[in-house]
């Protein structure tokens, strides 16, 4: 049986629901610490697919992969107690600020340390950002063929996997040669829970920096049992050129954020009458609010 190795690239994002005042830097960039930290919902989809393949093949491998600060290692421990197999933190001071391309630029350089590689699967976009750029942008950076939208793999047999996509009006079925590149749409399947056996194995799964301010017993317990130390890959483990890291390798600038709150001053009771339509198109048009 095939043993696939599958990569899922995760991130730990902040709550834009809880967004306030303090939520963004002098400089444009997120002040993290201000905001509690999730795992990308969408990043969640692509998980349960990798886990579906696992299912379907027991012998696969899957690795969640994330960059971050050392935190971040929070979003490793989801997915191993939902059914991962290894993680990796990426994390590095240089790379602070990064933007997409920046962002995309690490995570393909650590992509390439686990190859061969058969699937890179990751979400379609991250709710602090909404860019949906940095799968295809990994997927380039590979030279790797994608897949976006995808909703559900349906097979992979004989280096080929077939994958059906969510589109705006649709769906569509696509085959593609391996190793590709899949970013998972929102409508795909919600990952599943966390599993209780995997939760008890994997409860004490530390990172380096997490391991460094902990007690002796929790040291001793990550040299008895080696599968709980999670990896992490600073810019030297990955060999990245630092003018391509961070806030020098991100040519995104973000100049000014504005909140943006709409009140009600007042209101208008329109009948169904075609004269009141009329009219209230021809206001919205006046005043520019549409056309």
């Amino acid at each position: 049986m095939k043993k696939f190795n599958i990569v899922v690239l995760a991130k730990q994002v902040p709550d834009t629901r809880n967004v306030g005042k303090d939520a963004m830097k002098a400089d444009g960039t997120v002040n993290r610490g201000a905001l509690p930290a999730i795992f990308n919902p969408e990043d969640l989809h692509a998980l349960e697919q990798a886990l579906r393949i696992k299912d379907k093949y027991p012998d696969a491998i899957v690795t969640i992969m994330t960059m971050g600060p050392a935190r971040a290692a929070e979003i490793i421990r989801e997915g191993l107690y939902r059914g991962a197999d290894r993680g990796y933190l990426l994390t590095d001071r240089k790379f602070a600020g990064s933007d997409t391309l920046a962002t995309s630029y690490v995570l393909a350089l650590g992509i390439k340390q686990l190859f061969p590689v058969d699937i890179v699967i990751a979400g379609r976009q991250a709710i602090d950002g909404d860019t949906a750029q940095v799968g295809p942008q990994v997927a380039d950076k590979l030279n790797l063929p994608q897949v976006t939208y995808a909703e559900e793999v349906l097979s992979m047999e004989k280096g080929k996997i077939i994958v059906k996509r969510r589109l705006e009006r649709g769906v569509e079925t696509v085959e593609a040669p391996m190793p590709v590149v899949l970013t998972v749409h929102s409508s795909a399947p919600a990952c599943r829970s966390r599993n209780a056996r995997l939760l008890m194995k994997y409860k004490h799964a530390k990172s380096v920096s997490e391991l460094q301010e902990m007690s002796e017993d929790y040291i001793q317990l990550q040299k008895d049992r080696p599968y709980l130390l999670i990896e992490e890959w600073g810019a030297s483990n990955i060999s990245a050129d630092t003018e391509n890291l961070g806030l020098s390798g991100s040519p995104t600038k973000v100049r000014k954020i504005e909140n943006v709150v709409f009140k009600a001053k007042e209101s208008k009771v329109l009948s169904s009458d075609d004269e009141d339509i009329n009219g209230l198109i021809k206001e919205l048009i006046e005043n520019h609010t549409i056309g």
